[in-house]
């Protein structure tokens, strides 16, 4: 049983408490090398399995535990579980280190309580600058703040103690400007600030509730999305309900304490990271329930969720029905391997060939690729087919000749374009080809 170590010792000064756990003591040795040298006062743990991590975490109170997703016994999830049942290290934030976002880590992760998670793909020393960055965002120290705020004087020395904690600031003093700032940011499909924090009661024509109303009811941007502390004047107590109402996450008293203003900015900060974390999530677990994890290619799945949408923006289009020829042939002499190889290879070829072109590809499924091109008549349509065909003979993936059999079908013609009537159409003129001898391109002709 590998053993777990410490590569540093603990003292006043220590600035973070980090434990990581990997099977690998390679892979723990460079990575703790390499934190110690970024982070010089971290206290540094390294552990060989949950198990040696969970007689140190009833022990000693970390700020940060890293864990590869494979454990010799209990994995990184379980280990996460264990973590969250702790009183003493609940709140703990957990990366895990995969070589790949999963199917499980996505599904579950979320759920058992980790806090992000680094592909390891990437290397040791982008994880090292992964760790910093969490680390620096759960003490609180990362983060950019608009801050609306009318009164020079507060102002100043606001800003100043926010920027000596390490935040990034703009202030601005009406609440005008700086709802045109999150809208630019919303332009862009994003938010450019993590918090904003504004006085509830703004000089002007739009007041802080007015700032906040507007964000919540016309931009659609929850209090995850973008949190909003406010502050508000000590005799206006009866107003704290309408803060609540307008949208607030959080407010504070004038005059403001530093130690209470850093907490609730900390504690809204978590939340706009939880908030990335938990979109990234949703990203990865789109991408990998409409993927094709054998060529590449985007799935049927995606094409029936999509393809209508892309279909409605074209004003023409042409879809192609490709089909890898006598595929089944190839299984039995060369095996169900050598012909995954050629799937993989034939999807490659294809994202390559129309790589930032108009064309939504996916696989249909067995040796069948779709494509729908878009601004494209029959007659191009076919022209693409007869060039692909061609392409497609010199492929020699494997170093097997391979051939291609194509059906096209053209929205010229249809009253209503549906996705179900083109694949249709295509279908039957790809089966049109085949009739014909194979390797060759067939356009849909309505009778």
């Amino acid at each position: 049983m590998e053993h777990s170590s410490v590569i540093s010792h603990p003292f006043k000064n220590s600035s973070a408490r980090i434990m990581i756990v990997d099977r690998s003591e390679v892979a723990r040795s460079i990575i703790a090398h390499i934190l110690q040298k970024e982070m010089q006062n971290a206290y540094i743990v390294t552990c060989g399995s949950a198990e040696e991590a969970l007689e140190y975490l009833h022990r000693e109170k970390f700020d940060l535990i890293t864990t590869a997703l494979l454990l010799p016994g209990l994995d990184g999830l379980d280990l996460c579980h264990e973590v969250r049942k702790s009183n003493k290290q609940h709140l703990t934030p957990v990366i895990v280190v995969s070589s790949d976002a999963d199917t499980r880590l996505l599904r579950e992760g979320f759920s058992a309580g980790v806090t992000d998670y680094f592909n390891k793909s990437l290397g040791y020393r982008k994880l090292v600058e992964f760790i910093k960055d969490v680390s620096q965002r759960h003490a609180g120290l990362v983060g950019k703040v608009l801050y609306v705020e009318d009164s020079t004087s507060t102002a100043k020395t606001t800003q100043s103690l926010l920027q000596n904690h390490g935040l990034q600031i703009t202030h601005v003093t009406n609440a005008e400007e700086a709802l045109e700032l999150v809208k630019q940011g919303c332009s862009n499909g994003e938010t450019h600030y993590d918090v904003i924090f504004t006085d509830f009661f703004l000089e002007g024509s739009m007041t802080g509730g007015d700032l906040l109303y507007v964000i919540r009811t016309q931009l659609h941007l929850s209090r995850q999305e973008l949190p909003v502390l406010v502050v508000t004047v000590q005799d206006n107590e009866a107003c704290q309900a309408d803060i609540f109402h307008a949208g607030a996450n959080d407010f504070i008293m004038k005059p403001v304490v530093e130690e209470v203003l850093m907490a609730r900015l900390k504690s809204l900060l978590l939340i706009k990271h939880q908030y990335n974390v938990l979109q990234r999530y949703s990203h990865d677990m789109y991408q990998l329930a409409t993927t094709d994890s054998l060529t590449g290619v985007k799935n049927k799945e995606y094409l029936f969720s999509d393809g209508p949408e892309y279909l409605k923006k074209q004003k023409k289009l042409c879809l192609m029905m490709l089909d890898i020829d006598h595929l089944e042939e190839i299984n039995e002499l060369r095996g169900h391997i050598t012909g995954d190889h050629i799937l993989h290879g034939v999807g490659h070829f294809l994202s390559t060939y129309f790589h930032q072109q108009n064309v939504f590809l996916s696989r249909f499924g067995g040796k069948k690729f779709t494509l729908m091109l878009g601004g494209h008549d029959a007659d191009s349509g076919f022209e693409v087919a007869e060039d692909l065909r061609q392409k497609i003979l010199q492929l020699q993936p494997e170093n097997v000749d391979i051939s291609a059999s194509l059906g096209l079908a053209s929205t010229e013609g249809m009253k209503k374009p549906s996705l179900n009537a083109l694949i249709a159409n295509a279908d039957s003129a790809l089966h049109q080809a085949k009739d014909k001898g194979f390797n060759r391109s067939e356009l849909f002709l309505a009778a």
